[in-house]
């Protein structure tokens, strides 16, 4: 027997004598030797040999199981009829129904039997379910769901009736943010009993999901995700002082509205008669203008505070870190990783979402080359911006993905939006209030991390005035003043302290954000948790590594990409050359070993030459290279634009006027070998924790102490962690003492120092 199956359903306690039938929905028909054939929406399934086809004709709502094991088709023995017929039986192709049939449209005794439940039972007068119907809000009119409700064989009992009296409750209203449906959610998480939201009075229809109290996601786990995309509406609310969502005008067809509502009693009734599909635990979105329909998978949160443990994140950051073994499966998708990027995006695509997802899209850059592939993925939070500002569009204003194909930048894409989601305020952390007095020696002071320079303190208002976001220099911290603060641990256990503030991004004022802004540098997504520390920590290594070369403008050495041997590079070379470009790769490798590469593109063919760069970092150097270059890919859309697409003073400043010719360490270095694969040393280890603690000790012997926050949120699933390396330089304007003029002159990259006024005058704005 061969098709596809259906769900099978056991045979049911009658009364009377039961046959044997071909489900309702499937009609049977049989040609000697050519076996017996079931057809229905579905397709067909075919049935060869000569016992299927003796049985089939037998197998027509006219006999019973005796009378069908005495006929003996094809000469078999009732045993081996008996185990033909439980085969169908459990393939869902044939039921036991009673003899005689009940009244009943043949038509919807099919659509049951379709479902795979007990169409006897659904049909039966005798247990006719009663549901309860609760409207919220003035303007909600339940009167058309009723009469549907009636016209589906279901009992809406009385307005007075109790929530538990009903076996299901169905929730109308004009917004699923309604604030008065948590007063609902409260009451069915009391009795237990689940209940329907809908919304049928809009042009866009929404039906579901069944909350389920103890099972399912709540109300305020879906409130969690719905608040996550009307961002700028909960801005404009603010600003005109109301509370709560928008008011909006109701759009209605008698027609639309009739639809809408005889389906809502369809999953009523298929609810209530046993059918479970995952449907039921989404948003089922109904567009009346085009008619497409989607459905948005809820899932619970663990860490809900309506239905969770708001305490997960806190017991979280008080674990130490504990890498486990992480045997390597891929090195494609920009890495070595323990999944590959088809798994990734497959465990983690009911993320993207715009009703219940913590990212609306996924999609390729508009305004990238054809040979680039580049996603977007979300509005930004790294970038500090707030309020409708938050908005506008610019240089990296988006959460994006990059790779050599294009499922490897979807994947990039997805992480990214994770990473920075995760890394958001939330509100649940662990939080110790308490000055760095009287903290003491267990508290990192921020600047070590960020690493100011008492003269940029000093300057700082002219020079705020002047630069990007990025480069803010805000106030001393105080530390004798109050903060918030969360433990990081370093990968032998030890357990350092630095301000929340520094290291959530969006922290209210009052937990201390004096002089303090959260970046992402160091912030990582991974595979697994040992994954996502390598990330973070090849970002720290790469951005001091771009500091050194970028900040004392050193010429360094060019690299050979023909030695590589990669003909994907060779394609973007020639790609570049297409657009009127240069391509080409500096090696700013710094003391810790690990390649770093820039890759740098100006233009040939006008007056000003557009110089944009990337950067990759990575144990294996040929990941490293690609990683730069696809990077140098991403950005390539801000440069091609018309007026170009950058919303910094210092991108837009450095795209108008460097040249190669007065930025002269852009260039390899004259006089110096080009770098070749097999100029740099790469040790192999097939676990990503080996990985791992050998960045730990080359970073150990450095002086500087890898500290790890684990800010993975229980209800994404996917890990994130916030790396830290105090002394490491970000590629940012922090100019205070340490290796930014000690390791150039120990590389002999230099002779002395850089004096502070003459450090590279424009910031790095990537």
């Amino acid at each position: 027997m061969s098709g596809s199956a259906v769900q099978p359903v056991g045979v049911p306690s009658l009364a009377g004598a039961p046959v044997l039938a071909f489900k309702r929905h499937l009609r049977a028909e049989v040609s000697a030797g050519k076996g017996a054939y079931l057809f229905s929406e579905q397709g067909v399934i075919a049935m060869r040999g000569a016992r299927i086809e003796s049985l089939a004709p037998l197998l027509d709502g006219t006999r019973e199981l005796g009378e069908v094991l005495r006929a003996r088709p094809d000469g078999m023995a009732p045993e081996e009829v008996a185990a033909i017929v439980t085969q169908l039986l459990k393939a869902g192709l044939v039921s036991v129904r009673p003899a005689p049939e009940p009244a009943v449209d043949e038509r919807e005794l099919a659509y049951w039997d379709a479902c795979g439940v007990d169409a006897a039972s659904v049909t039966s007068r005798a247990t006719r379910p009663g549901v309860r119907l609760i409207s919220v809000g003035d303007d909600v009119d339940p009167d058309p769901v009723e009469r549907a409700l009636a016209d589906a064989a279901l009992e809406v009992l009385p307005p007075e009736a109790g929530a538990d009296a009903a076996d299901l409750n169905i929730v109308l209203c004009t917004d699923y943010l309604d604030p008065r449906l948590g007063d609902l959610d409260a009451e069915h998480r009391l009795t237990g009993r689940p209940w329907l939201l809908a919304r049928p009075f809009a042009a866009q229809v929404w039906i579901g999901p069944v909350l389920r109290p103890g099972e399912s996601a709540c109300w305020h786990c879906l409130t969690s995700r719905l608040w996550g995309h009307r961002h700028a509406e909960a801005c404009a609310q603010e600003l005109l002082g109301h509370e709560g969502p928008a008011r909006r005008p109701a759009v209605a067809l008698p027609s639309l509205t009739a639809a809408a509502a005889h389906l809502i009693a369809l999953e009523v009734r298929k609810w209530l008669a046993g059918y479970r599909h995952r449907g039921q635990d989404s948003v089922w979105v109904l567009d009346t203008l085009d008619l497409q329909g989607k459905l948005h998978e809820l899932r619970r949160r663990p860490q809900c505070p309506g239905c969770g443990d708001t305490t997960l994140m806190a017991a979280q950051a008080a674990r130490p870190i504990r890498l486990e073994p992480a045997r390597k499966t891929t090195s494609t998708g920009g890495g070595h990783r323990t999944a590959t990027p088809a798994q990734t995006l497959d465990r983690y695509r009911h993320l993207v979402s715009p009703i219940t997802g913590i990212i609306a899209e996924i999609r390729r850059d508009p305004a990238a080359p054809p040979f680039v592939n580049a996603y977007r993925s979300g509005f930004n939070v790294a970038r500090g911006m707030t309020g409708m500002a938050g908005m506008q569009a610019g240089l990296r204003s988006e959460n994006g993905g990059k790779g050599v194909g294009p499922i490897d930048a979807e994947v990039g894409a997805l992480c990214e939006a994770v990473e920075r989601f995760s890394g958001n305020f939330q509100g649940d952390e662990l939080r110790i209030r308490a000055s760095l007095d009287e903290i003491g020696p267990e508290a990192v002071h921020p600047n070590d991390c960020m690493l100011f320079a008492e003269r940029q303190y000093l300057e700082r208002d002219a020079w705020n005035a002047e630069h990007g976001q990025f480069q803010h220099v805000g106030d001393r911290f105080d530390p004798r003043t109050p903060v918030d603060w969360t433990p990081v641990w370093s990968l032998s256990g030890r357990r350092r302290l630095l301000p929340t503030a520094y290291l959530y991004y969006g922290v209210p004022a009052p937990c201390g954000r004096r002089g303090l802004h959260a970046d992402s540098n160091g912030a990582a997504a991974g595979s697994c948790l040992e994954d996502a520390v390598l990330q973070g920590t090849l970002e720290l290594v790469e951005r001091d590594a771009v500091a050194l070369w970028w900040y004392n403008r050193t010429p360094v050495a060019g690299v050979d990409l023909g030695s590589f041997g990669d003909s994907w590079l060779d394609e973007m070379t020639g790609h570049y050359a297409g657009l009127g470009r240069q391509l080409w790769v500096l090696d700013v490798t710094s003391d810790l070993g690990v390649p770093v590469f820039v890759a740098v593109t100006r233009r040939t063919d006008g007056p000003h030459e557009h110089i944009m760069f990337g950067f990759g970092a990575h144990l294996d150097p040929r990941t490293a290279l690609r990683r730069a270059v696809t990077e140098l890919n991403q950005m390539l859309p801000a440069v091609l634009s018309k007026g170009h697409d950058v919303d910094d003073p210092d991108a837009a400043r450095w795209l108008e006027y460097a040249t190669v010719a007065n930025q002269p360490y852009l260039r390899p270095a004259a006089g110096q070998w080009m770098r070749r694969l097999a100029d740099f040393d790469f040790v192999r280890r097939a676990d990503v924790r080996d990985d791992v603690t050998a960045l730990d000790r080359t970073l150990a012997t450095a002086g500087v102490e890898l500290l790890v926050l684990d800010q993975s949120r229980p209800d994404l699933g996917l890990p994130v962690v916030k790396v830290l390396a105090p002394g490491l330089r970000p590629f940012w304007a922090r100019y205070a003492p340490g290796r930014l003029f000690d390791v150039p002159v120990r590389l002999g990259r230099l002779a002395a120092p850089t004096p502070y006024e003459r450090l590279n005058p424009c910031p790095m704005f990537l």
